[in-house]
């Protein structure tokens, strides 16, 4: 090991390209752990993205792979024939809910070395597509089938030829391409792999799955059974499997996740940070902070506000976040706000700084289809603005599980009832209030949050986690 620690985060679709959520997490980790170095290896689905953060000083090093793009062999195997054969059997073993071992199949496959056209003009390669496509496809065109399954292989062999920068520890900030990535270093250079999920990454996918309406059949379930047979590979691999709460805990062990290496660690934020001095304004004020696209589900948090309105003419909401992300989205709210003659009353400000919003809102509302552990919540809570959410994620525990404050997605009504009882209950919300910020200093510390992954790093980055 080097004088400083050197770890590697593998990140797949977030930081540095995407603001906000695990993004400002990842940011936030690494500037929280100065004496640690950190290198990046970002999985993006196209070359050359804006980088939206000034990434820290301790950032010594920067590689990007383009999942997209299938890259030359730079190596060839010692052995082609064994390594296609490996490849078949682990295969066969992932489509049937198995859980393979990789350590022959990565002694075999070489860095650099891409499978992208063998995979379907090899012997072995052609056969295993042609009978799977014959067992699981037969109501759908063969050249359906061909394209689905050459995408997602393709993917997967241009993640395991890429080369990760040396670090002594290796850490994927979620399972799929990422985690895959990080499972074959720790394989092929002898080093601790650590897994940090913030959300369950093949139940977020099978979700996107089931909503797209050109993915059909058995391209569905191939998709759907390629990630949840990584996560499985993940689980079984990672020398420390960390989630953020209790219930996505269990459902990691539930796909196999040995208990003794899996750990529950809460986000945290940086609690001195968010004890801003209340400002009251007149009126009643409602905030939502998030990005402007479709998983924070903008549209049902219009809805909400022109519900309320009817009871409390005087309420103002603020969409607190950047617009520029999913333009036609953004358009479709305004368009929205617009139809509903709501627009004196409902204001999209763009990137702030939430601080100020958080002196003067009387009540925060996530309107999310899908959450892990909202921060928002935790830095509201500081400064004293209750919440009213969805029951997504760990949600419901943030907001202890008080069924006055909490709604399915979707429910507009039900939402709207929160907000009116936060608004017309002062004195049950003030001892709420105290409640809510006596739990972040006890439980979500981010001092606390950075000691406890400085310990893991520096735990598994010498030579203990051999033993």
């Amino acid at each position: 090991m080097a004088d400083r620690l050197k770890v590697c985060l593998f990140l797949e679709g977030t930081y540095p390209y995407i603001t906000g959520g695990v993004s400002a997490w990842v940011h936030d980790l690494i500037r929280g752990i100065p004496e640690v170095d950190f290198v990046l290896a970002t999985i993006s689905p196209e070359a050359d993205q804006q980088v939206r953060y000034e990434l820290p000083e301790n950032v010594v090093e920067h590689r990007d792979i383009t999942i997209t793009r299938s890259s030359a062999s730079v190596t060839k195997p010692g052995d082609r024939k064994a390594l296609l054969d490996e490849i078949k059997r682990t295969h066969d073993i992932m489509f049937t809910r198995g859980t393979p071992r990789m350590e022959k199949l990565f002694s075999l496959y070489p860095e650099g070395y891409s499978l992208s056209s063998e995979a379907v003009t090899s012997t072995v390669g052609w056969e295993m597509l042609t009978a799977t496509n014959q067992q699981k496809n037969p109501l759908y065109p063969f050249a359906d089938y061909f394209w689905a399954w050459k995408s997602a292989h393709d993917m997967l062999f241009t993640v395991l030829a890429s080369s990760p920068p040396e670090a002594d520890v290796y850490h994927s900030v979620s399972t799929g391409f990422a985690g895959m990535a990080a499972l074959a270093a720790k394989i092929r250079r002898n080093r601790p792999f650590i897994l940090t999920e913030h959300g369950l990454y093949h139940k977020e996918r099978e979700m996107e799955i089931r909503k797209t309406r050109f993915i059909r059949g058995y391209q569905r379930d191939m998709w759907t059974n390629i990630y949840n047979s990584v996560s499985r590979m993940c689980y079984q691999y990672a020398d420390k499997t960390i989630s953020l709460f209790k219930e996505n805990m269990q459902l990691q062990l539930d796909m196999g996740s040995p208990p003794e290496r899996t750990v529950v660690i809460p986000n945290g934020i940086d609690i001195q940070r968010y004890e801003v001095a209340r400002s009251e304004r007149e009126g009643f004020h409602v905030g939502l902070v998030g990005r402007v696209v479709p998983i924070k589900d903008i549209k049902t948090f219009i809805a909400t506000a022109k519900i309320v309105l009817h009871s409390i003419p005087e309420a103002r909401f603020y969409c607190i976040g950047p617009t520029d992300e999913d333009e036609m989205y953004y358009q479709d709210c305004v368009n929205l706000v617009n139809s509903l003659r709501i627009s004196e009353n409902f204001i999209f400000t763009g990137r702030q700084d939430v601080r100020e919003y958080y002196s003067f809102l009387n009540a925060l509302i996530l309107t999310s289809v899908r959450e892990a552990q909202p921060l928002v919540i935790l830095e509201g809570y500081v400064a004293g603005v209750p919440a009213v959410a969805t029951k997504v994620g760990n949600i419901p525990e943030l907001l202890d599980f008080d069924e006055r404050l909490l709604a399915p997605p979707k429910d507009a009504e039900k939402l709207a009832r929160g907000i009116i009882f936060i608004h017309d209950n002062p004195e049950e919300v003030k001892a709420m209030e105290k409640r809510n910020r006596k739990k972040v200093y006890k439980r979500y510390d981010r001092v606390q949050l950075h000691k406890t992954y400085r310990g893991i790093y520096e735990h598994f980055g010498g030579d203990t986690w051999r033993e």
